[in-house]
């Protein structure tokens, strides 16, 4: 099987479960499962896959086709152009979060605060905002360990 026949596989399946982003959501599956970038795969999309590919994609359409977040299947989601580790433990960063961050930088740009991101899930909102405000500290806080330990992971 060639990669546009398994993006066509993937991408009828999740349309047939009306996942409206079935065509995206395909390429971005196998882009995880060979480890290359979609534009790679889409300017070679002859290219044979191995069945042990085949099969690695197919579990994770079946996870999309019950409709678990692409974010959770591929732990990583991107926020402030930064990739942030995610999983179960965290809430997945929304794009709309990224205009907090806008707004707290040019508010704060070129002063020393001090941020306190209580909840902090994966710590998008604190590392992007202290990678812009590099004179300010911050301390993120979670009541859930499992999630604290992905927050230490997105910050190193």
């Amino acid at each position: 099987m060639n990669a546009l026949e398994l993006l066509n596989s993937g991408s009828y399946k999740l349309q047939k479960q009306k996942i409206k982003t079935h065509r995206l959501d395909s390429e971005i599956l196998l882009s995880k499962v060979l480890n290359k970038s979609r534009e790679q795969i889409l300017i070679r999309l002859n290219q044979n896959i191995k069945n042990k590919e085949v099969f690695a994609f197919d579990s994770l359409i079946k996870r999309r086709l019950n409709k678990e977040p692409i974010a959770y299947i591929i732990n990583e989601k991107e926020f402030w152009s930064k990739k942030f580790k995610v999983n179960k433990n965290t809430l997945i960063p929304r794009p709309e979060t990224e205009l907090l961050v806008e707004n707290l930088m040019k508010t704060y740009k070129n002063k020393r605060i001090s941020l306190l991101d209580i909840g902090t899930g994966s710590g998008c909102i604190i590392i992007s905002l202290l990678s812009e405000l590099s004179s300010s500290n911050g301390v993120g806080i979670d009541i859930s360990s499992n999630a604290l330990e992905v927050a230490k992971k997105n910050a190193s």
